[in-house]
């Protein structure tokens, strides 16, 4: 059985700084609340819920949700490394599609602590070990934190295949700000030029600056995605629907195809697009609106093409265009994205689903993007996974 699944409600917190945000429970819940005002409806209405998260113990998502009830409910903890939040949504979506549930939530928090993302349980075996492996082998640096070397590396990559300069990367972060400046909930608001960012401290002699990265984050999304009969039954918004949505892993290609571009995901990003526009029926042409997985400048950059947003070594014309923003050919990460907005990371998906539907809905204010019809989600978790969403006003 299949069925169309619509987007009831959306919600999420202000992002913070770690150390000035409220506890997880709290934020999570007023996540989680956002979401059932949004779509008019009780808790108890909930019939499963799926609750991402990385850095936290155990039942987590459980300690968050009896914030806002306690019914008995499945709840299901979930961790993809950056892609937790989608990977929520892609399991409500399931649930909803295939008839299991009529009403189920996706919810997403973080709450992150300061510096760069490291391992945690270092007394067994890393599930980067061979993602580590093949990056000592192409780019060294065994100084550089994890993160840092996969997708400074990959930008790198494509720098030295077509000629992108480093400059390209401060832009991709310049047009950033000036989008996250017209979203109250960004972490950053500042503008700043590509001229401040290229003059931010190295952290990549050559190949990154500090301002071409996402900060640490901490915050709590949530979406609420039903069925027709459902929304219908209970008079629920009905104008955003779940088109075509697609997850993809790693595949032998991630290691043997030796390009860094790989390894951060390219091939599985690729792969998911594909799937999403033959499942809908359209093309990258269509698309109005993307909130994509910009972690680095960098990554924003090679998704551009993973997507199809533009052709292999195009990228940096897309950029010079200005076909990534508004007045261009598709208005990208009109949030602010990861770079400005922050990337608390299970919350991250579910607050690109919350800016997405809000722009189909017009409900984007000084960010909306003129008669968005289709919008485009890419969310990316290394080690790996990767969801993309296709969501279309009805």
């Amino acid at each position: 059985m299949s069925q169309h699944v619509y987007v009831a409600g959306v919600g999420m917190t202000a992002f913070a700084k770690p150390g000035t945000h409220a506890p997880y429970p709290e934020m999570a819940a007023t996540a989680g609340r956002a979401a059932l005002a949004d779509a008019g409806l009780d808790y108890a209405q909930i019939e499963q819920a799926y609750v991402g998260y990385v850095y936290g113990d155990s039942t987590a998502g459980q300690r968050a949700l009896y914030e806002l009830g306690m019914t008995g409910i499945p709840v299901i903890n979930v961790n993809n490394n950056c892609s937790t939040g989608s990977t929520a949504l892609f399991l409500a979506h399931q649930a909803v599609r295939s008839g299991a549930a009529e009403c189920v939530l996706a919810l997403g928090f973080e709450h992150m602590t300061p510096g760069a993302l490291g391992e945690v349980f270092k007394d067994r075996p890393s599930p980067f070990q061979r993602f580590n492996e093949i990056t000592d082998e192409l780019i060294g640096h065994p100084e550089i934190p994890l993160a840092l070397r996969y997708f400074g590396g990959a930008g790198l990559a494509h720098m030295q295949q077509y000629g992108t300069k480093l400059e390209t990367f401060a832009k991709i972060r310049a047009k950033a700000s000036r989008h996250a400046a017209n979203n109250p909930l960004a972490l950053f608001r500042n503008v700043v030029s590509s001229e401040d960012v290229m003059n931010s401290p190295m952290l990549w002699p050559g190949v990154m600056t500090r301002l071409m990265a996402c900060p640490p984050t901490c915050g709590a999304a949530a979406a609420i995605v039903c069925s027709e009969e459902f929304a219908k039954r209970h008079g629920i918004d009905r104008r955003v629907r779940i088109a075509a949505q697609a997850m993809t892993t790693d595949t032998p290609q991630t290691f043997e195809s030796r390009d860094m571009r790989d390894v951060v995901g390219f091939s599985m990003a690729q792969a998911a697009a594909q799937q999403v526009y033959a499942a809908a029926g359209v093309g990258p042409a269509d698309i109005d609106v993307v909130e994509l997985h910009d972690c680095f400048a960098h990554n924003e950059l090679l998704t551009y093409e993973a997507l199809g947003l533009c052709p292999p070594g195009g990228a940096e014309r897309f950029v010079e265009d200005g076909d990534n923003t508004y007045g261009g050919r598709v208005v990208t990460n009109p949030s602010g994205g990861l770079l400005s907005k922050g990337h608390p990371l299970g919350a991250t998906g579910l607050a690109q689903c919350t800016e997405l539907v809000q722009q189909l809905r017009g409900q984007a204010e000084q960010r909306q993007v003129a008669d968005a019809r289709l919008a485009l989600q890419h969310n990316l978790g290394l080690g790996g996974a990767c969801v993309v969403t296709l969501y279309e006003r009805v």
